[in-house]
């Protein structure tokens, strides 16, 4: 079993239905799934970039990238319809924990100047979304064959029935809110 979720069911599960005073265990907010997608703009000229961004992807979390296309022609910005231009990876069980372990421990303090996320990141579900701009904060990521910095939306879903409940889920999960003024 994973270290972030044993911790969860044995530590941070019990203490979340006493501070929250929910009545069972399974009314308690806890991680559905963690969704993470790239838009990979330059695969309007590369088409090599797409494959590139994948396997990078596949480094990160461990799992196959599903490739996404456009729903529709827009001539502003050079899109077609069916063209690939994203990517996306959906972790749920044991990747999902080892994946936000990874993430709150090793790959968000690597940040420069690296003063905790946004609270302000919740979409009033309970759900949060979190921007990175470069994937070198990620171990698996060999800085030598990186010919870009390409960014990345981590979304991480909870069954949390609002913001309050998933902020104090993700912290006790150790998620490094920044203090608000």
């Amino acid at each position: 079993m994973s270290g972030l979720k044993e911790k969860f069911e044995k530590e941070i599960l019990p203490r979340l239905m006493k501070e929250g005073k929910y009545k069972n265990i399974y009314s308690t907010p806890r991680v559905v799934k963690i969704v993470i997608n790239r838009g990979v703009s330059e695969a309007r000229e590369n088409p090599k970039a797409i494959e590139v961004s994948a396997n990078e992807l596949s480094d990160i979390t461990g799992q196959k990238p599903l490739i996404t296309k456009a729903k529709k022609s827009i001539a502003a910005f050079k899109v077609r319809q069916a063209q690939e231009i994203g990517l996306k990876v959906t972790l749920r069980g044991k990747r999902m924990y080892d994946f936000l372990n990874k993430l709150v421990n090793i790959s968000l303090p690597k940040i420069r100047d690296f003063r905790g996320i946004s609270p302000k990141s919740f979409d009033g579900q309970g759900n949060y979304t979190l921007g990175i701009r470069e994937q070198l904060i990620f171990p698996e990521v060999d800085y030598d064959k990186v010919d870009r910095e390409r960014g990345m939306d981590i979304t991480i879903v909870t069954s949390a029935e609002n913001d309050q409940a998933a902020r104090q889920l993700l912290e006790a999960l150790g998620m490094p809110f920044r203090m608000t003024a």
